[in-house]
């Protein structure tokens, strides 16, 4: 698997300076924590998955997780036990017949509903265990989650290669009484379990759903207030350079328009000059499908320091792994922040000539930038996330779940 396998080859040798790496669920779990890209939510309840894998129906998917928890009704929870065993059952029939090869499937999650339900599928999907990337773990908790992940590490044991990531969404986490020492608690429990923490993720629905509160489509996570204070808590205590946990962005719920509010949320100026007239309609069915405040949003997931996106429909594919690339300059100054590291020097004009690069206080962030260059790739000089979005095919499928 890789990013942008859905590029033909030479428009990947025509845009990149240096390509998008491939990976497997096996690859260095430091790695693999940056390629999952963006992470597509599906329920366990919907038809047919094994065979939209086979088809590879949804271009660029790299990562989904398949859900038990929210996505599904109370009462679902025992059918969608036996449809998810059945997915997977039927999965890995297609493998030994040849239908598919592992290397060309995403990485693939379940998302569970507690510790009961995990030792239920393990007895469930023996044969189809081999195939997930690992477990999703909601509304994580100190007590909870160590019993969770305590089993999976038995799992591993047993020969395995499963990883977990929990989701920071509880009121003892949004609400300010309690926050720190909460994440603080649950901090503590990842660290005992470092080598199977994939990703650590926010679930903005959930927090605010907690105060009644729902954005809209011109309005960004962070232009929640209760939640943006929440997430700069979340990012101060597991992004810290002691050691780093890669922390996703939270859900955009939006794939369709209705009537706007605000103005669109991205300038006419760089899609009229990279694509003159061609620019400007690619912006505006942009704007038309609500992308232009996903755009916004992923691009301040990536100013506050995360990485990939939880996504519930096809066509935030490309925009998410779009942002997500590494431009040529950001590179060559990672490159040289890294190389300089000895202590020889402690600063250096960077290779534009438009900044300084100290190395001390840059070096954490050129290694992030340089592991996000294995698997997101580094674009030409000339080429912008508005060159990947061009070749984007807009999916018609509308499947939305619950998150």
């Amino acid at each position: 698997m890789r990013l942008f396998s859905d590029l033909p080859g030479e428009k990947i040798n025509n845009m990149f300076y240096k390509k998008p790496g491939y990976f497997n669920k096996r690859s260095d779990r430091e790695l693999l924590s940056y390629a999952l890209g963006a992470t597509l939510y599906m329920p366990a309840t919907r038809p047919n998955i094994h065979q939209d894998l086979l088809s590879k129906k949804h271009a660029g998917l790299s990562s989904m997780v398949i859900c038990l928890e929210d996505a599904i009704g109370d009462e679902e929870v025992e059918m969608a036990e036996g449809l998810l065993c059945s997915e997977l059952e039927n999965l890995s029939s297609d493998l030994v017949k040849g239908l598919c090869e592992e290397e060309d499937l995403p990485l693939i999650f379940v998302r569970i509903r507690s510790y009961e339900q995990l030792v239920r599928l393990k007895s469930r999907i023996p044969n189809g265990m081999h195939l997930l990337t690992g477990f999703v773990l909601p509304k994580f908790s100190p007590a909870e989650g160590s019993r969770i992940l305590t089993e999976i590490k038995e799992l591993n044991s047993q020969g395995y290669c499963l990883y977990a990531m929990p989701i920071l969404e509880t009121k003892e986490i949004i609400q300010k009484e309690t926050r720190l020492e909460e994440l603080i608690g649950i901090k503590k429990v990842l660290d005992q379990y470092f080598e199977l923490i994939l990703n650590v993720r926010i679930g903005a629905t959930d927090f605010s759903g907690l105060y009644g509160i729902r954005r809209n489509s011109d309005t960004t996570v962070y232009d929640i207030a209760v939640i943006r204070d929440c997430i700069s808590d979340i990012i101060n205590i597991f992004l810290r350079a002691d050691q780093p946990y890669v922390i996703s962005g939270p859900v955009w719920e939006y794939f369709s328009s209705k009537e706007r509010l605000l103005k669109p949320q991205i300038r006419q100026t760089p899609f009229m000059e990279r694509l003159g007239q061609d620019g400007l309609k690619m912006r505006t069915d942009l704007i038309d499908r609500h992308m232009d405040g996903l755009i916004r949003e992923i691009a301040m997931d990536i100013s506050n320091g995360l990485t990939g996106k939880t996504i519930i429909h096809p066509t935030h594919i490309r925009p998410v792994q779009a942002l997500n690339t590494v431009t040529l300059e950001e590179y060559l100054d990672a490159q040289s922040i890294a190389g300089q590291a000895g202590g020889k020097i402690g600063v250096m004009k960077s290779d534009y000539q438009n900044k300084m690069n100290e190395i001390k206080p840059h070096l954490y962030w050129a290694k992030k930038i340089l592991l996000k260059s294995e698997v997101y790739g580094v674009l030409q000089d000339e080429i912008t996330y508005i060159d990947l979005l061009k070749n984007e095919t807009f999916n018609s499928d509308t499947q939305l779940i619950n998150r």
